[in-house]
């Protein structure tokens, strides 16, 4: 592991924010997790899998404007950058505009799983030798900071792409995206990717297909449960469910139980009627309208933005003004 790889909470404080946060889903109604948990090693895995899938669009859609749109992207965002990517992931994307920029003064990818994320840098490394990179483990939703580069960056840039705003409340989104405002300060950008509404017919297949690598990878929050929690889900008692919510314009994902069922996690019986849904993602489609008026509402201005040929994804220029 990278020397310079930074764990800001400790192993021990996010098992311990995963059991009370399971407990308090288990205990409300309707039952809803946190997405980010999705995201153990086993789950980042089956995730970058999905990014590959026919069904799934927005991974191959947003590459497609990074790779026709990425030096204008760069341009914008002017030299000696410091460039902030919660939720990185693989850092797959992030080369397409990092290729571009003059005199980048480091990139910081973020992610819960530090061994997946360091285990995904070395083809960056490998990229580009003179970039100064610094892994952070952290949960961005949380209070966080920032490692300080050897070169001194003019300005901060978080890029956040791969539809990830989506998955929080409109309430949640505004307070995340308010965060990134205090994180980038004055002067800074912010580089976002979003998915946009389109029919429920091309939706709901991308959260739901053929091969069920989307149904493993929500089942996979279980099995991290009995893992790591030594909760007793019988994983067989329950189903993916992948529904469009057209009034709250998002997708949403649900592990439905078959039949009915106790599960015990830390002393706790909790009691499941068949169809009962955990709910375990939002997924949220923007409108142009809605994010104009979002930005405005969190300190932001929309300087740019760049979409493909159907209009179902676009990556936004976002600069904060005071």
């Amino acid at each position: 592991m990278p020397a310079n790889a930074q764990r800001l909470h400790s192993p021990v404080d996010e098992r311990e924010l995963f059991l009370q946060d399971m407990l308090a889903a288990l205990s409300q109604r309707p039952r809803q997790t946190s997405p980010k948990y999705f995201y153990d090693e086993a789950g980042s895995r089956l995730f970058d899998r999905i990014c590959d899938l026919p069904e799934y669009y927005p991974t191959r859609t947003e590459r497609g404007i990074l790779e026709q749109h990425g030096a204008d992207m760069a341009r914008a965002l002017g030299p000696r950058v410091m460039v902030v990517e919660p939720g990185s992931g693989s850092s797959n994307k992030v080369p397409l505009v990092l290729k571009h920029l003059r005199e980048p003064a480091a990139y910081v990818p973020m992610e819960i799983c530090l061994e997946h994320m360091v285990a995904n840098l070395a083809p960056l490394e490998a990229a580009f030798p003179r970039l100064e990179i610094l892994p952070v483990a952290a949960d961005f939703t949380r209070p966080f900071s920032l490692p300080t580069p050897r070169l001194r960056a003019r300005r901060r840039v978080v890029f956040f792409p791969g539809s990830t705003l989506g998955n929080f409340t409109p309430k949640e989104a505004r307070e995340l995206l308010l965060t990134l405002r205090r994180v980038v300060g004055h002067g800074g950008a912010l580089l976002l990717g979003v998915d946009l509404q389109k029919p429920a017919e091309v939706l709901v297949p991308a959260y739901d297909d053929a091969q069920g690598v989307t149904a493993a990878f929500n089942l996979n929050l279980l099995e991290r449960a009995n893992r790591e929690l030594g909760s007793d889900f019988n994983i067989a008692n329950f189903t993916h469910r992948a529904v469009w919510n057209a009034e709250a314009g998002r997708i949403e994902m649900h592990l439905v139980s078959r039949c009915p069922q106790a599960v015990h996690l830390a002393g706790q019986t909790f009691h499941f009627a068949t169809d009962e849904p955990i709910i375990t993602e939002y997924s949220h489609k923007y409108t142009h309208v809605a994010l104009q008026s979002l930005a405005a509402e969190t300190g932001f201005d929309v300087h740019r933005t760049w979409e493909d040929e159907r209009d179902w994804f676009s990556l936004q220029y976002w600069v904060a003004v005071d």
